[in-house]
């Protein structure tokens, strides 16, 4: 389909979107679907029918022979069931059929997903539901309907709906304060992200010979290579060949999806990349992400390499995030976070500004858990990645204009100044502002870039909170406004932001989030420092957080009460397998590598003592005494190991096991890792049954 065409040419060109309705679909129909989408109006079962017989069509002509409901329930990966077309008739032929019913409605098993409780093994009825804001597309031959999942009782059993809530909830209170400030024009507010993946590739023959990538997708244990990422010559340095082609390949068939992949590069570490797509309404941006990762695995796969979305899938070197670039737009497009020429005069873009800072300061214990898994507590503020401790980065010019809020002062910023390096280039206009990249939550221009999600995190999580959070602490500025007479609207409003950055600054932070200064001034302030999910996750039950997600109708108890036991549940399994898996490769791998190089040091030790009776072996005697301690203590911590490992299955209560996972478990691994490195730095390469890193890490061509 690509070949000899031009990317506009085939870009979406597996989407029924917006262009294919407008085609395919009848005027009354195609309005109806519009209205649906714009306004969140059920849809009728006629429309339905009408949409679903062209959206067959259209992929019965591009090859199509199934659908499928395409849901994202709360084991962070995507799901699927398939169903042909065709539908058999009495002369033994067959007729492709697709209704409206079929559109809108499936039933797939809602027993087997993680539900927290909220279903019972017993208890199989769940049902998903066509969601029309993101468009359908094809792919492998099947065509893929984006959908939303609940139980047979209603509560959302997926990462979709309470998203969509969560989008729904801001846009209301965005209305409301926008009609305030006169914006009668504006019907609805959308939240829009960017979503920047990062990943690594290696060899996947090599993949294939480490259990701990297949099972954990992490290293469990590995001695560094010699040379790591201090050249720092991997950052956007010329791409291999392979690896360009890799990235030329995931590009088309992205873009054959609709994805809006932008840019490419190679990453700080050896063999980790990067992709970043253009700004799209948060539920589609959503689901684009989630088709990324799938897709990039696949090529890789393809490619002869594997994909690696991990966060910290090797010790030593910069781990993976996924940077949520977030803003919010109106239905005419205006940006309502950029702060035009004049920041200091814009009460509108300052009114959102600090609703954002301030919801930022007020839920930061929600922030923090939306992104804690155990994958991310390895990458947390390890100086590669922004700190436990949530704050907001501004930058000068827009410290300098909230200082002169806070001081009633007069703000007079001269903006960017030209900047030439020689006479041969142009002039440059320096941005007002410097970029912060150990902030958490940084203000880059018009967004704010939320810097702590994980690789493989579905972004839903982060956005559920924070556009929650948002909408909240618009509702608490239309109280404010809301009686104020329109003359004195404007001095009202200047009173209310310096109300709110007076309660709010102490989150506002520019400088170095890396720093051991940092984290001792943030606890003087009293931000949280929650360094690891099992501090983050009592914070999802508190009253506030309840009370927040209950009044605008993002989450029920019942469904927020699921959501902490889910967390905590993969929490510790994740662990769990972790440590089956490094006792596994030890005693299986490790250790024949380990003896058969002690035995065979040994054996050329008696030879040169026999022919050389003078000669000493003091050399080889060092390698085996020391491989000897060594192996002694690692014998010990594999029993510690075990046993604590088998208490953890005996405890009950996820909040304790998580603690216990990460007190004890963490701890044995990491000690009885440290021994097994410290070995793995004697043996010769070619004795141990897996790749090392310098293998995994320097390979790619």
């Amino acid at each position: 389909m690509r070949e000899g065409k031009q990317v506009k040419d085939y870009y979406g060109s597996l989407v029924f979107n917006d262009g294919v309705m407008r085609e395919r679909l009848p005027k009354d129909v195609y309005r109806a679907v519009h209205q649906t989408i714009e306004n969140g109006s059920h849809l009728k079962l006629d429309v339905a029918n009408s949409v679903a017989a062209a959206m067959k069509e259209w992929a019965i002509e591009l090859g199509a022979t199934h659908f499928t409901h395409w849901f994202q329930p709360m084991t962070g990966l995507t799901a699927e069931k398939h169903d042909g077309f065709i539908s058999p008739e009495k002369d033994g032929s067959v007729i492709m059929e697709f209704s409206g019913k079929e559109l809108v409605k499936g039933e797939p098993d809602a027993s087997s997903f993680p539900s927290g409780g909220l279903r019972a093994t017993f208890e199989a009825r769940g049902y998903t539901a066509w969601d029309p804001s993101s468009p359908a597309f094809i792919k492998d031959g099947t065509l893929y309907i984006p959908t939303a999942f609940c139980s047979y009782g209603g509560e959302a059993l997926d990462k979709k709906t309470p998203l969509l809530r969560s989008m729904d909830a801001l846009s209301e209170s965005a209305l409301r304060v926008l009609k305030l400030l006169g914006r009668d024009d504006v019907t609805r507010v959308s939240t829009t992200i960017g979503s920047e993946q990062e990943y690594f590739l290696i060899d996947k023959e090599k993949y294939l010979k480490r259990k701990d990538l297949m099972m954990c997708g992490r290293t469990l244990l590995g001695a560094p290579a010699p040379k790591g990422q201090e050249m720092e010559d991997h950052y956007f340095g010329v791409l291999k060949p392979k690896v360009a082609q890799f990235m030329h390949e995931l590009d088309e068939e992205l873009w054959e999806l609709g994805v809006p992949a932008k840019t490419k590069h190679n990453e700080v570490a050896p063999s980790q990349h990067e992709l970043a797509p253009v700004f799209e309404t948060a539920n589609v941006s959503v689901d684009h992400n989630q088709l990324t990762m799938e897709i990039m695995k696949k090529v890789a796969d393809r490619c002869g390499y594997a994909c690696l979305l991990h966060e910290k899938p090797f010790a030593g070197i910069n781990g993976s995030g996924k940077h949520n670039n977030w803003s919010l737009s109106t239905n005419a497009g205006e940006n309502l976070l950029d702060p035009g020429k004049s920041p200091q005069d814009n009460r509108q873009f300052l009114v959102f500004l600090m609703a954002v800072i301030s919801a930022v300061d007020d839920y930061a214990d929600l922030l923090r858990l939306s992104v804690a898994t155990a994958g991310n507590d390895h990458r947390l503020g390890a100086n590669e990645a922004p700190p436990a401790v949530i704050s907001v980065f501004v930058g000068d010019e827009l410290a300098g204009v909230l200082q002169s809020i806070e001081e009633g002062s007069r703000f007079d910023g001269s903006g960017g100044s030209k900047m030439s390096w020689a006479h041969v280039l142009p002039h440059i206009t320096q941005d007002t502002t410097d970029r912060n990249r150990t902030s958490p939550f940084a203000f880059t221009g018009n967004k704010f870039e939320f810097r702590m999600p994980g690789s493989s995190l579905s972004v839903a999580q982060p956005n559920i909170a924070l556009n929650t959070a948002v909408a909240e602490e618009l509702d608490r500025i239309y109280d404010v406004l809301k009686d104020v007479p329109e003359k004195e609207l404007p001095e009202a409003i200047d009173r209310m932001l310096k109300d709110l950055l007076s309660q709010h600054k102490r989150i506002i932070f520019n400088g170095n989030g890396y720093s051991e200064e940092w984290i001792k001034e943030a606890e003087n302030r009293g931000l949280y420092n929650l360094k690891a999910l099992p501090d983050a996750m009592p914070h999802l039950l508190s009253e506030k957080n309840r009370n927040l997600f209950k009044k605008h109708g993002v989450l029920s108890d019942v469904e927020l009460e699921s959501r902490y036991e889910i967390f905590l549940e993969n929490y510790n399994k994740e662990i769990h397998i972790e440590a089956l898996t490094l006792l596994e490769m030890i005693r299986k791998d490790f250790t024949q590598g380990l003896v058969s190089y002690m035995k065979d040091v040994t054996n050329e030790a008696l030879k040169k003592k026999q022919l050389l009776p003078d000669l000493p072996i003091s050399y080889e005697s060092d390698i085996i005494h020391t491989l000897d301690q060594t192996s002694e203590i690692i014998g010990n911590k594999i029993h510690q190991l075990r046993d604590d490992t088998d208490q953890a299955e005996g405890i009950t209560d996820p909040l304790k096991a998580a603690r216990y996972y990460h007190d004890v478990i963490l701890k044995d691994m990491e000690e009885l890792r440290f021994y097994v490195d410290k070995a793995e730095r004697i043996i010769p390469d070619g004795y141990l049954p897996y790749p090392t890193y310098g293998q995994l890490l320097f390979s790619l061509r």
